[in-house]
């Protein structure tokens, strides 16, 4: 069960929210708690059991370290929850890749093929597994209390906005609106309109461009032509931003009906100059996890500049790998710890002289970096950068771009461009600025707010009705 579903939309989503405002506030915690766990057990009925014993492993090592006095004792029980929790990591997301590449290499080696079982990936472990680590981490540091309660930790974890597909929020950011919180009416019709807004991002431009992506990448490199190359990365530019944006979008706007106000994570990234820029727009939760928990903690920059591009590199590397497990997630990482490099020496600033320049060459290194984030294999995305270069193999007589960009799909990637500006933004500072006049102009203002909700809500729910395309692309986090 995921948001953009239509057994969410009209089942569970208006159960829990009747179930949670008819309780008193007191029981409102439980109704989200049992929900979270119904909501994660629809889908991952089997590691049920596995999320709670996360859940439990953390909440007695967090305890843990938050009695325990500065020293040695207490270092090693943070390094014993965190070696938890990448144990569970490494097992269920990354033993099939070591195994994979361990039997790649047995006839060099001259071993024995392993034969281990392929073990199924539980959604959302990256980012259950995230939350943790940050809760013990903080504690350790003494940026957070231990929570003593164990029903409002569980909360944490297993909040079902952000339990499968993040974002990443961080225990001492929501930490003092567990106990008891308010949900005024300018909150909910807030939390209302932007779970809208991201259902239509998701629906209606990130699952049509996504269907077209879809059909231009499962070609085989004989057919590729280099159009349908750049009509292929086009569409999976827009269609990764407004699904994971998407995505977010819901999450906040569901938070925010339950009284939770948590931090935004996408700013426009696509409108950066700059590689660093970027990811400070980009999934900004997970960068700034593997900037607190990881870069930070591993020097930073406060050994010298060799051992910050090294940790930069690293960084992401391991960025990449969190990412999915395979060669193409891992170059993804360092393609874009290389960039990062590249400009803190100096590339920036040759850069930074021309605006229009910096934001093409930062478009493309994403752009680029996207190819092996979508190929399944090395070998595919080396013929995609041939085919983009205009090296293609494939014949436009025999497969014509045309077939691929209908008037739909254009009219989409058109929209998708305006929306992944500010433009979306200084409207709906338009519409609150004129909202706050008395009479006529706010009337209108309101009236145009939920009627434009409503039809975003309704198209979406008709392409969900009508089955079209609408993949889950976080599966393999």
């Amino acid at each position: 069960m995921v948001f953009a579903s239509p057994i969410f939309l009209f089942f569970f989503l208006p159960l829990t929210l009747a179930a949670y405002f008819s309780v008193p506030r007191g029981a409102r915690n439980a109704v989200l708690l049992v929900a979270s766990l119904v909501f994660y057990a629809w889908g991952e009925a089997p590691y049920v059991a596995l999320v709670l014993g996360s859940v439990a492993f953390n909440y007695a090592l967090g305890a843990a370290i938050g009695r325990t006095p500065p020293g040695a004792a207490r270092k090693r029980r943070l390094a014993a929850a965190i070696t938890g929790n990448l144990a569970l990591l490494a097992v269920f997301k990354y033993t099939n890749f070591a195994v994979a590449n361990v039997n790649a290499l047995a006839p060099i080696l001259a071993i024995t093929p392993l034969a281990v079982a392929t073990i199924p990936l539980p959604l959302g472990i990256s980012f259950f597994t995230f939350h943790a680590i940050s809760y013990v981490v903080d504690v350790y540091k003494g940026n957070a209390q231990a929570e003593r309660n164990l029903p409002r930790f569980a909360l944490y974890i297993l909040l079902f906005p952000q339990l499968i597909a993040g974002p990443i929020i961080r225990w001492r950011d929501i930490a003092t609106q567990l106990p008891a919180r308010d949900t005024r009416y300018a909150d909910f019709a807030y939390g209302v309109r932007r779970f809208v807004l991201g259902l239509g991002k998701k629906v209606l431009i990130a699952n049509t461009l996504g269907h077209t992506a879809d059909q231009v990448f499962a070609l085989p490199a004989a057919e590729l032509t280099t159009p349908l190359a750049w009509l292929g990365v086009v569409c999976y530019t827009l269609q990764i931003y407004f699904d994971f944006s998407g995505y977010s979008d819901m999450a906040i706007g569901l938070m925010r009906m339950f009284g939770f106000r948590i931090l935004e994570n996408f700013n426009y990234p696509y409108i950066s100059r700059s590689i660093r820029e970027f990811w400070r727009r980009w999934h900004i939760s997970l960068s700034n996890w593997f900037r607190d928990y990881l870069y930070i903690p591993m020097g930073g920059n406060r050994r010298g500049e060799r051992r910050a591009y090294a940790n930069l590199v690293l960084v992401f590397l391991l960025c990449g790998l969190w990412h999915g497990a395979s060669w193409p997630f891992v170059l993804w990482g360092v393609w874009h710890g290389a960039f990062l490099v590249a400009e803190r020496a100096g590339l920036d600033r040759v850069l930074g002289r021309s605006g229009p320049i910096a934001h093409a060459y930062a478009l493309a290194a994403v752009m680029g970096g996207w190819v092996l984030f979508r190929c399944e294999t090395l070998t595919q995305a080396l013929g995609w950068y041939a085919a983009l270069a205009g090296h293609a193999a494939g014949s436009a007589a025999r497969r014509p771009v045309e077939e691929f960009l209908n008037l739909h799909v254009l009219v989409t990637i058109v929209v998708a461009i305006v929306f992944a500006t500010p433009l979306a933004r200084r409207i709906g500072t338009w519409r609150d600025a004129i909202a706050g006049r008395p009479g006529f102009a706010a009337a209108w203002a309101l009236t145009a707010d939920v009627a434009w909700t409503g039809a975003v809500f309704a198209l979406s729910a008709s392409f969900l009705a009508a089955g079209t395309y609408n993949p889950f692309i976080y599966f393999r986090f």
